[in-house]
């Protein structure tokens, strides 16, 4: 029976460990944290997940939520600037082609990892240091990191030919939430966005916790701005009252529903910024030994665009498939790198599209395109259902002659 050693047990590492444990292979999970230690910790993402991560949960038998984690039927986006001497609201709503959902990673992540243990998989608990790296690997018959977070992520070093940014965007605040009122809309049950270019972006999602339904209020504020108000780390209840104000002023459509908002509980509020990177795949440790990097180890986006659980979702999936093609072959250099390159081939729509997204100033063609999506449904359809691929931006979106001549075609047939 082949060994194999995992450490990281987030989205990435747990859906691959759960896989590997189904196909019978010898895998042992490393985790800096017990399940009770998860569900209890602070939160750690908004964790936006698309129709295609979905259905791979789903045919791997992860769906365990699916009576009860509310389905998001659509977007409404809101552009606007209050500072304006005229302050005009542009908006527009589309819907979703296939479901789209979030659940906390607190009640997923644990779930998983109780399940991994209930089916006799081994955990070892603890920090790993990069010194003990060579011993895991001398273990097992293949090494894979899947956590970003921490030392390790310091053996891939970083793709300078692959990485736009060397530093975080936007500074970032996430809140859970309960008494979030509606207003009668359709679009109480949207994901909900709104943007004033000069500020940021204010987000709000439904999703469940691990005390039920609740909405997320995530926060992408441009650095020296009115969102970046978060070095205090302020507490969950002071930093989502804080929150609220802000809202009172940049997204007023929402600050009517967050006025009687408090957090979903004492954990329920995370704050800093993302570096989006891409890093090398394998690491050489020396003397012949390699690790396999997966997911935000090795491939990390700003959370704007909600790609990082769709992203290690799909890398847990391929990965999978790579190690069960491979049968009893070495899992060598080569094998590994040609893994991290397949699993790239679609990470990197991903990487770009987000990229885009955070630019400054914002591409012409680009601003073209999302200026389309408030007078023309079909552009604002199109745009909302290429979050759950990305690769179909590459058409239209991601290319200026593309966009414009997508934009003329579309002009000209009104």
């Amino acid at each position: 029976m082949r060994r194999i050693a995992i450490v990281g047990a987030g989205q990435a590492g747990l859906q691959l460990a759960l896989g590997l444990q189904d196909a019978d292979y010898d895998v042992t999970l490393l985790s800096d944290r017990s399940a009770r230690q998860i569900r209890e910790g602070a939160v750690t993402s908004t964790q936006l997940m698309f129709g295609p991560a979905l259905a791979l949960e789903r045919a791997a038998g992860l769906n365990l939520w699916d009576e009860q984690a509310p389905v998001m039927a659509g977007v409404e986006m809101n552009q606007w600037d209050p500072a304006a001497h005229t302050p005009r609201r542009a908006r527009f709503t589309a819907s979703y082609d296939d479901e789209v959902r979030s659940v906390d990673q607190r009640l997923k992540l644990s779930a998983w990892l109780e399940l991994f243990e209930a089916r006799g998989g081994r955990v070892q608990y603890g920090a790993v240091a990069p010194d003990e790296m060579p011993g895991i690997v001398a273990r097992h018959d293949l090494t894979v990191v899947a956590t970003g977070r921490g030392a390790l992520s310091v053996l891939f070093g970083r793709d300078g030919t692959r990485s736009v940014y060397d530093g975080p965007q936007r500074a970032v605040a996430v809140f859970y939430a309960t008494g979030v009122t509606g207003r009668g809309e359709d679009s109480d049950a949207y994901l909900r966005a709104t943007g004033v270019p000069s500020v940021g972006d204010a987000i709000a999602l439904q999703a469940l916790t691990v005390g039920g339904p609740c909405d997320i209020l995530l926060i992408e504020g441009r650095f020296g701005g009115p969102y970046d108000c978060w070095a205090d780390r302020p507490s969950p209840h002071e930093g989502l009252r804080r929150a609220v104000e802000l809202l009172r002023v940049y997204a007023p459509w929402e600050y009517e529903r967050f006025t009687s908002a408090e957090p979903t509980d004492g954990q329920a509020a995370l704050y800093g910024g993302v570096t989006p990177a891409v890093r090398h795949g394998v690491a050489a440790l020396g003397e012949g030994q390699y690790v396999l990097g997966m997911a935000d180890a090795v491939v990390v986006h700003d959370p704007l665009t909600g790609q990082g659980a769709n992203n290690a979702a799909r890398a847990a999936a391929g990965y999978l498939e790579a190690i069960l093609k491979r049968g009893d072959l070495p899992y060598d250099e080569q094998w590994m790198r040609r893994t991290f390159e397949d699993y790239w081939q679609h990470a990197r729509h991903v990487h770009a599209f987000t990229d885009l997204m955070l630019r400054q100033p914002q591409a012409e063609h680009v601003g073209r395109l999302l200026g389309a999506t408030f007078e023309y449904p079909e552009v604002a359809h199109r745009f909302v259902n290429g979050y759950a691929d990305p690769a179909s931006y590459r058409d239209w979106l991601m290319d200026p002659e593309r966009a414009d001549a997508y934009l003329a075609r579309l002009t000209g047939s009104r």
